[in-house]
This record gives C-alpha cells, sequence and structure tokens, in this order.
C-alpha cells in the first residue's frame, strides 16, 4: 500500500519543517508548502491568501492537510492588523475550501493564545476563551471558521492549541520564545528580561510532532490542547538556562509583564493523553540542556564583526 499523501503547508517554518521529517520517517508521502521559496522536488511556493497558487498542491491529491501557515506573534498581529486578519481568516478559508474539494482532512494549527488571561486551567471544553490581542482573536476566528465547516458542509477536521513548543535547531531572533531568547543571549554575553510572576509549560518539538501527527487519526472533530504538563515559572526557566551556561547573574533583569500577554498558562492535557495517546518524554531540565548545549554552540560560531 502506498503512503498516506500529506501536505504540509507551511512548511518551512520552525514547526513545519520537523514536521516533514516526522511524517516522512513514519511513512507519508509528503509535500511541501510555504511562503517562502525552495527549489525542491515536493515543493510548492505558494501564500494562502492568492489561493490560485495552491492549486498544484491540491491537484496532487493530498488526503491530510497540516495547514500551519499563518501571521504569528503578538507584536506582529497588532502592527499588521489587516494582513493578520486577512491570512488568519481570509487565508485559512481559501485552504478549507480548497480541502473540502479534494475530501482532504484537515489539521489545523490554532494557539493557546485564543483563551486569554481570564482561563485558568485552560480546558478545551470547560473554559471560554476570550483573547486580548489579535493574534489570538484571530486564531480563534479561524477555529471558529474550521468548525462552521465541520458543522455545516462536512469537512473532517482537528483543530490544535499548542503550548510553548520549542526546538534547539529553530531560528533566532527577538520574536521567538523565551526559551530561545533566553538563551541566545544569555549565551552571547547579553542580558534578558525576564516577566515577573510569569509561568509557561514547554513542549519540545520532538513530542509535538507526536501529537500533531497523531490528530491526523482522529474520526471526529475536536480541538485539543498540545503542551507539558509541568508549569514553571518564567523566573525558574530563566535561572536554569543562567546556570546551564554559567552566565552572570546581573545579566537577568525582572520586569513586569507587557500589555497583552497572559500572565500564567496553564493547559488542560486530558484530550492529549486520550485522544492523541501522548504524553510528553522530554523534561523541562532535559530540554533546557539540549537548547543551551546546541545554541551555545552555534552563538560561539558566529562570526564577529568585520575589522575596518
Amino acid at each position: 500500500m502506498n503512503p498516506r499523501k500529506a501536505l504540509v503547508i507551511g512548511s518551512e517554518g520552525n514547526i513545519g519543517a520537523p514536521l516533514v521529517r516526522h511524517l516522512r520517517a513514519v511513512g507519508y508521502d509528503v509535500l511541501e508548502s510555504d511562503i517562502r521559496p525552495g527549489w525542491r522536488d515536493r515543493f510548492v511556493m505558494a501564500d494562502i491568501n492568492h489561493p490560485v497558487d495552491l492549486l498544484p498542491a491540491f491537484d496532487w491529491g493530498p488526503e491530510i492537510v497540516f495547514l500551519l501557515s499563518a501571521m504569528v506573534s503578538r507584536v506582529t498581529c497588532e502592527q499588521a492588523s489587516g494582513l493578520a486578519i486577512a491570512t488568519n481568516l481570509g487565508g485559512i478559508n481559501n485552504v478549507l475550501q480548497l480541502s473540502k474539494r479534494v475530501g482532504a482532512k484537515v489539521v489545523f494549527f490554532s494557539t493557546s493564545e485564543v483563551y486569554g488571561p481570564e482561563c485558568d486551567p485552560m480546558d478545551e471544553g470547560i473554559s471560554a476563551p476570550r483573547p486580548n490581542n489579535r493574534y489570538g482573536l484571530s486564531k480563534l476566528l479561524g477555529e471558529q471558521l474550521v468548525e462552521y465547516e465541520v458543522r455545516t458542509h462536512a469537512l473532517r477536521a482537528v483543530s490544535l492549541r499548542p503550548f510553548m513548543i520549542y526546538d534547539e535547531e529553530e531560528d533566532l531572533g527577538d520574536h521567538r520564545s523565551a526559551m530561545i531568547r533566553f538563551t541566545s543571549e544569555l549565551a552571547a554575553g547579553r542580558p534578558i528580561e525576564v516577566h515577573r510572576g510569569s509561568a509557561r509549560s514547554w513542549l519540545h518539538i520532538s513530542d509535538a510532532v507526536q501529537a500533531i501527527a497523531a490528530a491526523a487519526r482522529l474520526a471526529e472533530y475536536a480541538v485539543i490542547n498540545i503542551g507539558h504538563p509541568d508549569v514553571t515559572p518564567i523566573e525558574t526557566l530563566a535561572e536554569k538556562i543562567r546556570r546551564e551556561l554559567a552566565a552572570s547573574p546581573d545579566l537577568v533583569v525582572v520586569r513586569d509583564l507587557p500589555a497583552r500577554m497572559t500572565l500564567v498558562k496553564r493547559p488542560s492535557l486530558e484530550r492529549q493523553r486520550v485522544l492523541l495517546g501522548v504524553t510528553p518524554r522530554v523534561s523541562l531540565d532535559e530540554g533546557v540542556a539540549l537548547v543551551c548545549r546546541r545554541i551555545r554552540g552555534r552563538v560561539q560560531s558566529e562570526p564577529g564583526p568585520a575589522l575596518l
């Protein structure tokens, strides 16, 4: 029997690329698509806001569509509100309509930002999401569009709400998660800003791709949190990273939480365990060690400023 055909939209991202590798390793025939250019077989360059460019990918006949493409980041979606809504609602609608035409199931990648600061714990079944930033709002609207297509037009789909996924190989930069920013800045001897009283759970990419792939096997529509059960204060995370890198305590600066952020994210993970059959294996201490070892090597290998 031929492997199942999976289309990964957003294949060049920090989650999409490892997901592609995982799917191929477990026997999927994978076609990749992203707004970034790529010159290789099994790749289609396309922006979900321009569905005509996605037609070759759907003509290929995918059975599963992993929809990771989006405008992301709390700050970015406030800066470019029109593009955020156009992409995270209109662009998602384009993919859903194309998926319906070929009978493909959709695994929609949402965000934990949909919950907002008033949900604790963040439970898929009982919480009333009320996002406090445009990113979370646009993704919640995307979820509602997916659910509408399931309910009224028989689309087969699953929506996932990820909580702080990290990978030691991901891109570096100011837009990355606290785990990656803290490590890259401290490894370079630069100060970090830690939000007082904040807490998160941290899911390593190796566990995350297991959960994302497992969602393709579900028969019924569901909204599912994916994350790690251990919720850790951000100040504790920063101290773990600082000690691992032997960085100066003076580099850790504690500040109050900025606007439009949620202080504590505490996910309910019963559906991840029961519906997806996934229990995270990588502990925070193991993850911090992996990230520090890899990013320290990357930072140290970067060329310094040119001498004039």
